[in-house]
């Protein structure tokens, strides 16, 4: 590779992804595709076979939609490493983490990385509600940690949402501004404040809408039907809270809730029993809808 000068991000850098999920094989993807040679990291030999399983499956599928053509998908698979150790990850211009949303994972992570990584290396957290300054804070490169907080499914979600801490370097903010764009995707600033922009706004509208079916308002149905026709929303608030996952929205409701102490992040208690009960959503095959059906049929809420 050619030396880089420092403090950028060229189409020559290497992007690496920690943890392989829906989110950071969707970030890994994006990385190839815009011509990134990327590495992405799991813990197993099993999960690292799995991500990049649903890396192919998604370029296929892009292949498919004619989005893409097979030399491309070829060559961008060609770009992408992955592996079960963090060593290789070290050496990558950007980190990127996609990791369970805890706090104390995520600072474990940034300090087994710190103590590898060269001191340009810019750590980028996808979290989407917990504080980027305890991260920095923890990292031991506070000027160098940034949120990137990409949307699922991050192939065909064109927004980032770029955080930026009191500590974060204007040269951090640009690199990762610049690395946004050779994505192809579109960042929007942002502060350090749980839920961001997005999800400040997205996440208390949907609690909202659970608690309209808890009160009687109207169906599961009409909301969402209400919601698409009314508000013109590409899916109503309940079908997005099945796609996104209830369990998800569950813990990112908490932490809202826990920062700002206000009732319009808590959790409904209809949201805690779906998710008690093991009703998750798409993924568990029923949330507020039961997807065993085509088309999907409403669940049975009691």
């Amino acid at each position: 590779m050619a030396p880089r000068a420092a403090g950028t991000v060229s189409p020559a850098g290497v992007v690496g992804v920690v943890g392989g999920g829906l989110m950071g094989s969707g970030i890994a993807q994006a990385a190839i595709v815009a011509g990134l040679d990327t590495r992405l990291r799991e813990l197993t030999p099993e999960l690292a076979k799995d991500a990049r399983a649903r890396v192919e499956r998604s370029l296929s599928t892009a292949v498919k939609r004619e989005k893409i053509t097979p030399a491309q998908r070829d060559a961008a698979l060609d770009r992408l490493a992955v592996t079960t150790d963090l060593a290789p990850i070290a050496r990558c211009d950007v980190i990127i983490e996609a990791v369970v949303e805890d706090l104390a994972v995520k600072v474990a992570l940034w300090q087994e990385l710190h103590a590898q990584a060269p001191p340009s290396t810019i750590f980028a957290s996808n979290t989407s509600s917990l504080t980027i300054t305890a991260m920095a804070v923890a990292s031991g490169r506070p000027d160098r940690v940034v949120g990137l907080h990409f949307f699922n499914p991050v192939p065909a979600m064109p927004l980032v949402e770029v955080v930026r801490t009191i500590l974060t370097s204007d040269d951090t903010v640009d690199r990762a501004t610049a690395l946004v764009r050779q994505l192809g995707k579109e960042p929007i600033a942002a502060r350090d404040t749980s839920g961001f922009v997005v999800n400040r706004l997205l996440v208390p509208y949907m609690l909202d809408a659970i608690r309209a079916v808890e009160q009687g308002v109207a169906s599961v149905v009409d909301i969402d039907t209400g919601m698409r026709l009314g508000a013109g929303h590409p899916m109503g608030p309940l079908t997005l809270l099945d796609f996104v996952g209830l369990d998800t929205i569950l813990r990112v409701a908490e932490i809202m809730f826990l920062e700002y102490r206000e009732p319009r992040f808590a959790p409904p208690p209809l949201l805690r029993q779906l998710v008690t009960a093991g009703r998750y959503g798409r993924k568990s095959g029923a949330g507020f809808y039961d997807y065993s059906t085509d088309p999907p049929r409403v669940s049975a809420l009691g």
